[in-house]
């Protein structure tokens, strides 16, 4: 969601099945955050390994918007440090985020480092670190991905690279940015996978670090594209993969790269 409200509240601290119900929205400094202790902001004192890895949420979110996967502050990247999850905060543009910007919440959704609220899709995030083995999310706005999350409930097998998602990539059904509908419908849609698309909203990818999420929201778009490209030529149907022509591409792709 584009987060571009100017209101300032705290971090709701009102847990869901999935997620945090009503995590604050809008640019402004998150209220109320004290000294450290269980639960409290350390404000601006990030462990090296937070700050080393805020540094590159940074330069991953910075990436979406000049790749022209997002416009302006919409979508949201984040990154699991320990039991801490660094968060892009809300409605702030990615080129003005400094090294003392760093935001960060436990598992729980309290906020635990930095005082700038983080993103409204703090829900749909935290939902994945706690079901998957997620170590990073990227979640974008991206046109093509988006267009076909209007189309169909699962992107049709047009290219081999939707093994490298786990299979063929499913949209989650439309529910409210921000809320735990949308974290639970999302959980569906990535079961047995590291992404997904959300109808009429965009696209959300999972993986080992950063730049295996962001690679996997690059190729998502890119099969997107695709398929809409091949659709729309008069008169032709694209052909498609069986899911057994996928299969056989996942079988290969567990022995794909160099080995060290």
């Amino acid at each position: 969601m584009a987060e571009q409200r100017g209101d300032e509240r705290s971090t709701a601290d009102v847990r869901g099945s999935t997620g945090v119900r009503g995590s604050a929205q809008g640019l402004g400094r998150a209220e109320g955050l004290g000294s450290v202790g269980p639960g409290e902001s350390r404000r601006g004192a990030a462990r090296p390994e937070e700050a080393r890895a805020w540094d590159d949420l940074v330069t991953t979110a910075r990436r979406t918007v000049s790749d022209g996967l997002v416009v302006g502050t919409s979508g949201n990247v984040s990154v699991r440090v320990g039991d801490t999850v660094l968060v892009t905060p809300s409605g702030v543009p990615y080129d003005r985020l400094t090294p003392d910007d760093v935001t960060g919440v436990d598992l729980d959704g309290r906020q635990v480092l930095g005082t700038l609220v983080p993103t409204s899709e703090l829900p749909m995030h935290l939902a994945v670190y706690r079901t998957t083995g997620a170590l990073a999310v990227v979640h974008t706005h991206a046109v093509h991905a988006t267009a076909v999350s209007t189309l169909v409930t699962e992107l049709p097998l047009i290219h081999y690279m939707a093994a490298a998602l786990g299979g063929p990539v499913r949209v989650a059904p439309y529910a409210p940015y921000g809320s735990d509908e949308l974290a639970e419908n999302t959980l569906r849609a990535l079961s047995g996978r590291s992404g997904c698309l959300l109808q009429n909203h965009g696209t959300l990818t999972h993986g080992s670090t950063l730049a295996q999420a962001y690679d996997r929201t690059a190729q998502l778009e890119w099969m997107c594209r695709l398929w809409l490209t091949a659709s729309s030529v008069p008169g032709l149907t694209p052909s498609l993969l069986s899911r057994e022509q996928l299969t056989e591409v996942e079988e290969r792709l567990r022995g794909y790269g160099q080995r060290g």
